[in-house]
């Protein structure tokens, strides 16, 4: 069984099958590091982190290229506000990004690109395009000419005698310069006091759909995989990628072109031109803000291709949902001394790459055959709760009858099942190190309020008692009561 993909190219899902057998070069476009990132972004880069994930997880060797623009008018715009320069605003946002992606346990690339680096790469690219008659200098300019390409609109299914109407009501000043409505820029040449680059067309920057077309070629050649990014990626900035790149090297830019779908807020797509975003960090930093799994799963609930709504009551439906995952993935560390396993304070205990798990079991296949079909994360979670479900119900056995009533060993496969599942869509859980200084109560100061609790018992002041429970529970400690005065109790 291949993996099954939707190709936005062809409108139809296709299994996966690349240029070279068992590796995948994939190009995913980045942010533009003007201001700090949003929902919208995580939506967007937790969907691909999730698809790298799987595709590695079914033994592919995956070559993963993700860019930041770093030379944009909205960067320059944010410099001019700050008194600053464009460099430091696209180094500071860019670190932002990398900061606020790790918490949502988004993987490093393999390699990030940017587009101040690859300038000659740029330049090249666009002197060829010049040389077969696809890009005209106009005014220090430098523009592509789309009717040249034959192949535009493939990628959106838009043509061009169809936009004609909405196209001829643009006034700009470099509208005049133009050819045709409808061309883009390559090359800007340099206004008064702006930054600039030295080039055969005179001192200038690229224009931003020429910066992924050479940063693709450089890092990752001709052809690609797998090109991925966000549904309002795919006109125009897509569609002219590929007609720079194609027209270029006569070759394919991508056999397979991946979107997702955005994030809505109020009916109304999330993005900073609204005003309606909520970034990353003041999500996760807000009063009473998510456990950075439960946004991540939250972005996992539904298909990657389809919009998802933003609200406060989603949020808190996602955090309740951890909370059953959570548990299950906690399971071994909380139970496992008491089942007899060996290794609990091993080192490596807890980690997916110690454990061997039976790729033939029905849950694992329950979980390849839902993500096979392109990338059905809802399948896959669907899976992981029932696995979660069952330990939780476990746990509770165990907490309140101090015995199993499933066997150690088939506990550990379930519990290591869902430890290596949930790690192919990036959730992952530790256990809390509670000590004194960090507010948490230690084991002797439990036990310490434990005596006391039955003293007050023993001496009919059960307030005292109910408090000393109250102060037990709000500091995380569960107690059970038992026959002849027992209290047991666990974190």
């Amino acid at each position: 069984m291949s993996v099954v993909l939707y190709n936005t190219l062809s409108r139809q899902k296709e299994p996966l099958e690349t240029l070279e057998p068992g590796r995948v070069k994939m190009y995913c476009c980045g942010v533009t590091v003007y201001d700090y990132s949003h929902l919208g972004h995580a939506r967007c880069y937790v969907a691909w982190d999730t698809v790298r994930r799987y595709l590695l997880w079914r033994g592919y060797a995956v070559h993963y290229v993700q860019n930041f623009t770093d030379i944009d008018d909205k960067i320059l715009n944010r410099a001019k506000t700050e008194n600053s320069t464009m460099q430091t605003v696209a180094e500071r946002y860019t670190q932002a990004y990398l900061e606020d992606i790790a918490r949502l346990n988004v993987m490093e690339a393999d390699e990030y690109t940017y587009a101040t680096q690859t300038l000659d790469g740029i330049q090249r690219l666009i002197g060829e395009l010049e040389q077969k008659g696809y890009a005209y200098p106009a005014a220090g300019d430098v523009y592509y000419s789309v009717r040249k390409f034959e192949g535009y609109g493939k990628l959106s299914g838009r043509k061009l005698d169809d936009m004609q109407a909405g196209a001829s009501g643009r006034v700009a000043a470099e509208e005049a310069i133009k050819q045709d409505p409808f061309d883009f820029a390559l090359w800007k040449g340099a206004k008064e006091g702006e930054p600039f680059w030295e080039s055969p067309w005179g001192p200038g920057r690229p224009g931003w759909h020429i910066e992924c077309s050479a940063m693709i070629r450089d890092r990752l050649g001709d052809t690609i995989d797998i090109h991925v990014g966000g549904s309002d990626l795919v006109f125009p900035h897509h569609e002219n990628e590929i007609a720079q790149s194609e027209a270029a090297t006569g070759h394919p830019l991508s056999r397979y072109w991946m979107h997702n779908g955005m994030v809505n807020v109020g009916g109304e797509k999330m993005s900073k031109s609204l005003g309606n975003f909520t970034t990353i960090r003041d999500l996760l930093d807000g009063p009473n803000g998510p456990d950075p799994m439960a946004v991540r799963l939250f972005l996992l609930q539904g298909n990657y291709r389809k919009p998802v709504d933003f609200t406060d009551e989603s949020i808190a439906a996602a955090q309740t949902s951890w909370g059953t995952l959570k548990d299950g993935l906690l399971f071994g560390y909380q139970y496992g001394a008491k089942l007899g396993w060996a290794d609990v304070e091993d080192s490596a205990f807890g980690d997916p790459s110690a454990m061997r798990i039976d790729r033939d079991s029905a849950p694992v296949q329950a979980f390849q055959t839902a993500m096979d079909d392109d990338f059905n994360t809802a399948g896959g979670l669907a899976v992981l709760f029932d696995l979660a479900k069952d330990l939780r119900r476990a746990g509770n056995v165990i907490t309140h009858t101090g015995e199993a009533d499933t066997g150690s060993a088939t506990l550990r496969q379930r519990w290591q099942t869902l430890v290596c599942l949930a790690q192919v869509l990036g959730l992952e859980a530790q256990p809390d190190v509670e000590s004194a200084s960090e507010g948490g109560l230690s084991d002797a100061e439990v036990e310490d309020l434990l005596t006391q609790r039955r003293e007050a018992r023993a001496a009919k002041n059960f307030a005292e008692g109910d408090r000393i429970r109250d102060v037990l529970q709000n500091a995380g400690i569960t107690l059970i009561d038992k026959p002849g005065g027992v209290t047991e109790w666990h974190r």
